[in-house]
């Protein structure tokens, strides 16, 4: 591909007079933006229905589209709502933030609604979508219902065995006893890819490609983990034996406990990995790229045994490796997929990495450090790999430069050439256009010279991430014009 640069901007951080971005009129109006602002690429977030802790990472599902983000004006032009109704819930007070209890509240009462006037009048429509996506379709619904008729409790903690250990006539039995909630979950599937597919062929239009990030863990709370235990590392009653997380480092003595289950990967490999070429395939007919979240679990992954307080217990296991690396280049031999291959990184990665091809990440704001250059100084960028200045997890500009070591900031000041004039963060912006990378990405609060009151996500931190919103009006055509200038100017 040629030299091309992009924004990172959660869908759910959309203005959106309902409480959470969708993909409706300020999806589109956002690609307008990318569009006047010359950039080809529009990265997002995680967008499968939520769960714990309100994270696009802690999701039901690795298939499914997250609800919340089914545009209800969409739905009124559809015939589906009245205008009465998508404005009568309360939907927050505060339109620079997500307040999921409010929305969570106020959302499938609303699409309850749509699906009572839609179902019978999209009954063929749902049912061929149904078709086409039965691999997974029908557990999710099915899923999704029994969590709705449990009270919303996880499925390792469901009183009835049978459904929750999926014996032998207990889904056929509980899909028939709860055949509304199933149909329902269903047709809401319909309506995101709906929704989505049209967003998707504006941003064609437009000259804008989509990024979409694939989370290597799921969640144990899942359909995926409910439907296929057999593909995960869990006892006889489908309890996990150990789970995800990353070791001590300098950063955090506990290490990082994540809490998700493990794939049986010795399982996993028997059919070719077939689980995940239908997962990579579902990304990638979504997204134009894909963000291979985790790269350096393939190589070796952090095991920590089930129950255990905290991450420093675990111990490294060998990962599915070559074999799966060689599986994704067979199967997808023209697709653009980015490896994240953040955190502890050794011989062994960088070899898989290499093997894969995958371009990997760079990131400014770990690239200037006192005591010498790193792998994410701009001149040390090579060109297959992927610029950005920070991630979802990491501060905004304005914020690392707000909080860094006075020291490392007077590196990345003279390496730069930083100045008040310019701006510390537009001058850190311009080190990434002009960096060798293919691809240079920037969180849209960077842009906007936000600080750490609109960061993403505090890893560690359970309550108060993924809220921050972008306000009407904020993308500017001046600021369009200013980005466009800086992206040409590096021609990308």
């Amino acid at each position: 591909m040629d030299r091309a640069a992009g924004i990172l901007l959660s869908v759910s951080s959309l203005p959106s007079p309902y409480g959470i971005g969708t993909l409706g009129q300020a999806a589109c109006d956002f690609i307008d933006f990318l569009a006047d602002a010359g950039q080809k690429y529009w990265q997002m977030l995680p967008v499968g229905p939520i769960s714990y802790g309100d994270s696009p990472y802690q999701s039901f599902s690795a298939f499914a589209g997250n609800p919340y983000y089914i545009d209800p004006d969409l739905l009124i032009a559809d015939g589906l709502l009245t205008r009465a109704e998508a404005e009568a819930p309360d939907w927050g007070g505060d339109p620079g933030r997500v307040d999921y209890g409010a929305v969570y509240a106020g959302r499938f009462a609303l699409l309850e609604k749509a699906f009572d006037r839609g179902w019978d009048r999209d009954r063929e429509a749902v049912a061929g979508f149904r078709e086409k996506n039965r691999d997974w379709l029908p557990d999710y619904a099915l899923f999704m219902a029994l969590k709705r008729h449990f009270n919303m409790t996880a499925w390792t903690a469901w009183p009835d065995a049978d459904i929750r250990l999926r014996r032998p006539g207990a889904v056929s039995a509980w899909t028939a006893r709860l055949d509304r909630d199933v149909r329902f979950f269903t047709y809401l599937q319909y309506l995101f890819q709906k929704q989505w597919d049209a967003l998707k062929a504006y941003a064609v239009k437009k000259g804008v490609a989509t990024i979409g990030d694939l989370p290597i863990y799921v969640a144990l709370d899942s359909a995926d983990v409910w439907a296929n235990p057999q593909k995960f590392l869990l006892d006889e009653e489908n309890v996990p034996t150990v789970v995800a997380g990353v070791p001590p480092d300098a950063f955090t003595a506990d290490g990082q406990l994540w809490g998700n289950p493990i794939y049986d990967w010795k399982k996993m490999a028997e059919d070719g990995f077939a689980w995940w070429e239908a997962r990579m395939r579902g990304t990638l007919e979504r997204f134009d790229v894909a963000r291979l979240d985790h790269f350096r679990g393939l190589e070796s992954y952090w095991a920590v045994p089930y129950g255990d307080p905290t991450a420093a217990t675990g111990h490294w296991e060998p990962g599915p490796g070559e074999a799966f690396v060689r599986m994704l280049r067979e199967k997808f031999p023209d697709s653009f997929i980015i490896a994240e291959d953040l955190g502890f990184i050794t011989p062994e990665v960088r070899a898989l990495l290499e093997l894969s091809g995958f371009p990997g990440m760079r990131v400014l704001e770990f690239a200037f450090d006192r005591y010498g250059p790193s792998d994410n100084t701009p001149h040390r960028c090579p060109v297959n790999s992927v610029c950005y200045t920070g991630t979802h997890d990491n501060s905004t500009l304005a914020g690392w430069l707000a909080a860094t070591d006075p020291r490392d900031l007077a590196v990345a000041r003279a390496y730069l050439g930083l100045n008040r004039r310019e701006g510390f963060d537009w001058g850190i912006l311009r080190g990434g256009m002009g960096t060798a990378s293919r691809l240079f990405v920037a969180q849209m609060q960077d842009y906007l010279g936000l600080d750490d009151a609109a960061r993403m996500n505090r890893p560690g931190e359970p309550v108060g991430n993924w809220q921050w919103r972008l306000l009407p009006g904020q993308t500017t055509p001046a600021l369009a014009k200013k980005i466009k200038r800086l992206t040409t100017l590096f021609e990308r």
